[in-house]
């Protein structure tokens, strides 16, 4: 059950003043979690953001069922109004997988996170995921669906082609043996998915439509992201050092997700080990500077694109351009520019018969 459907009852006797609701707490005997909440709302003087472990904690607390739903709403609130710290996304992301059940996990090389979804364009980054499988890269998918009304998410795309979505975390590590697996928010923790989905019921995105992009479930050692938001650049690359991800770029994608925008100059902050973020500005390789928009949204195009049926230009330069960032990101070339001429013959020879 979604957490808003199980705690509305409680929310509309408040909201109707009903306040005869029993709590076994008082001001000498406080809830375990309202000190994380205090921390937050003390006021501009003594507000103060979570230490790592703070948010590490608090979040954990969230996850196990151990905080009451006003708290909850507060607390994400509170977050979103002051912004999260590199430190807070850090915690809430190792808070979460602190909850992951204990599994055997195969290396892999690649994390892929996609919980924005796409309204004006296609996924085309999932040609550049498709053309990285094939040469032997083993990727981790993870993202949500149905948050946002009117795009495109990728879990719906991936179950149009019969492409692999684990239902655990052990069917996931038996799908990625063979390149490739989706792991949907609620495998990862249902708690999760009903806080996604408190968009509608808040107002506003909350603290959990950041830091799962940083989940990594199964410990690649490259991790790709793409937000939406200029200013959460450096805040995730300041969480990737904390959390010591090897490789990690994040950069400002199409519609938030992990791809490159053609017709733009692209800034990507990348982050090798705990070094400093290294900014590189991807040039644009298409004139037009105005992206154009996808009036059909036809996910059948993606095949289409990756068999060589339809010749659109923007769909091949943003899968390719996607592929090469993502290349550089894992050190498997000297620089951008070879980079991209590994992407181009990864594009080149890609089996047109078979997506992933």
């Amino acid at each position: 059950m979604h957490v808003f459907l199980a705690y509305t009852p409680a929310w509309i006797k408040l909201m109707m003043g009903d306040m005869n609701i029993q709590r076994p707490f008082t001001a000498e005997n406080p809830h375990p979690f309202a000190p994380y909440v205090a921390i937050l709302a003390r006021g501009k003087t003594k507000q103060r953001p979570f230490t790592f472990e703070e948010a590490r904690d608090s979040m954990a607390m969230i996850l196990r069922g151990e905080a009451l739903p006003e708290q909850i709403g507060a607390y994400l609130m509170l977050l979103r109004l002051k912004e999260e710290t590199p430190e807070e996304i850090a915690g809430f992301a190792t808070g979460t997988r602190d909850t992951f059940p204990k599994i055997e996990i195969p290396p892999v090389d690649l994390d892929w996170s996609c919980y924005a979804g796409k309204r004006v364009q296609l996924p085309w980054f999932l040609l550049s995921v498709s053309a990285l499988v094939q040469s032997g890269t083993k990727v981790v998918m993870h993202g949500a669906e149905g948050h946002t009304p009117g795009r495109i998410y990728t879990r719906d795309v991936l179950a149009r082609f019969g492409l692999p979505i684990a239902e655990s975390f052990e069917e996931g590590a038996q799908q990625v043996e063979s390149g490739f697996t989706y792991l949907p928010l609620e495998v990862l923790n249902p708690m999760l998915r009903d806080l996604i989905e408190l968009k509608p019921v808040l107002g506003l995105r909350s603290p959990v439509n950041s830091f799962t992009r940083l989940l990594n479930p199964f410990n690649a050692p490259s991790v790709m992201q793409g937000i939406f938001h200029r200013g959460f650049l450096d805040i995730h690359s300041g969480a990737a050092r904390i959390l010591n991800i090897p490789n990690m770029a994040v950069f400002r994608g199409d519609g938030g997700e992990i791809e490159m925008r053609p017709n733009k100059p692209c800034p990507v902050w990348t982050t090798h080990a705990d070094s400093e973020p290294e900014i590189e500005t991807w040039p644009a390789t298409l004139d037009d500077g105005h992206a154009p928009a996808d009036s059909e949204m036809n996910p059948d195009r993606l095949l289409d694109v990756w068999e060589g049926r339809d010749s659109d230009v923007y769909a091949r330069e943003a899968a390719i351009s996607t592929l090469a960032v993502t290349i550089a990101t894992m050190q498997r070339a000297e620089n951008s520019q070879a980079a991209r001429e590994l992407a181009e013959t990864l594009w080149g020879d890609r089996d047109k018969t078979r997506l992933f």
